[in-house]
């Protein structure tokens, strides 16, 4: 019964953006009819292709309002129909999988150059692994007058469990351990306290060394050149002693779940004072360089006890913008400023 009536609210949510669509195209039309060419306003048309649960929280009724009052229209991609008989669209804004998707839109991008694609698929791939999905920020060695910017130690596993404990041992990694599944599809983590336990994992996936954080950690969301960073609450730091006297598996089925705001907590300035602007803003910078990529989040911690030792432990494309402070100012003006740039 409860999936029957999420289903239906995601049914009468895409009705009710498909009618704030349909008023924009009825209010440009007018626009056009009636007005002067100084008057009128280009639209700018954003074909999208998302899932049902990331419209919904994405596209909701205040962006699609405000993006209207701008001129930006949002109109779905039909994926049953050939991507080059639709539109035509300015830009096209996505986040599906696989590789049929991705041959789609690779193609599309060759014979449409003019259309700005939001983001190139081998480029998002890349994040999706979490082999690779740090290496631009080791790479980077990013460290100045605000600080420094690393990645934890971590650990491949891509099969045979039995063999984990070894592994570990040999590469010299200590407990307690992250382990993450290896396609970064999944949000799931576990914390593995003993040697022992370790052979109750899942490969493939990846082991990171845990950092002691204060229990917080910074999410630096980034659209374009913009950067917003919020607090969230994460798992707590594990003691010595706790680590001692603790021993298996705990798992956590969402981040999300341990993530929650920490806004308006009362926190140890030494916990909750943001990493410098400037450091964000020159990492920001360099990666969007190196992975390619304009839209995505950065998951920062710092080291408990230091004051400028800061670790990117994750990286996720398209992130949950609906949960980033004034998201819909800072989205449309990027999708305007995409245009001024052609």
């Amino acid at each position: 019964m409860r999936m029957r009536g999420q289903n239906v609210n995601v049914v009468g949510y895409e009705r009710e953006v498909e009618e704030e669509e349909e008023e924009m195209e009825r209010e440009m039309e007018m626009v056009g009819a009636r007005g002067s060419p100084q008057q009128q306003m280009k639209l700018v048309v954003v074909g999208y292709a998302l899932t049902s649960k990331k419209t919904k929280s994405f596209l909701q009724p205040k962006l699609v309002g405000l993006a209207r009052n701008k001129g930006i229209l949002f109109v779905a991609i039909d994926q049953s129909r050939p991507l080059s008989d639709q539109g035509p669209f300015d830009i096209v804004l996505h986040k599906l999988s696989g590789s049929k998707w991705s041959r789609i839109l690779e193609d599309y991008r060759q014979t449409h150059p003019h259309v700005a694609v939001l983001d190139p698929p081998d480029a998002i791939q890349h994040v999706y692994n979490r082999q690779y999905m740090l290496e631009d920020v080791a790479d980077l060695n990013l460290s100045n007058s605000y600080g420094k910017v690393g990645v934890p130690r971590q650990l491949v596993i891509e099969k045979d469990p039995s063999s984990i404990s070894d592994a570990v041992d040999k590469a010299g990694l200590s407990l307690p351990l992250v382990a993450k599944p290896l396609v970064a599809k999944s949000h799931e983590l576990s914390l593995a306290y003993d040697m022992v336990s370790l052979q109750k994992l899942e490969p493939p996936l990846v082991l990171q060394e845990f950092i002691n954080h204060g229990g917080v950690l910074f999410k630096v969301f980034i659209v374009g050149e913009a950067v917003k960073v919020v607090r969230r609450f994460s798992l707590p730091d594990v003691s010595k002693r706790e680590l001692s006297n603790s021993a298996g598996v705990f798992h956590f089925p969402r981040v999300s779940c341990v993530a929650a705001s920490a806004e308006e907590a009362d926190l140890d300035p030494c916990v909750g004072e943001l990493p410098p602007r400037p450091l964000l803003e020159r990492l920001a910078r360099e990666l969007r360089r190196r992975l390619g990529l304009r839209l995505f989040n950065l998951d920062i911690i710092r080291e408990n006890g230091t004051k400028d030792s800061y670790y990117v432990i994750d990286i996720n494309y398209f992130p949950g913008y609906g949960k980033m402070p004034e998201y819909e100012h800072i989205f449309t003006d990027f999708l305007l400023s995409l245009m001024k740039q052609k």
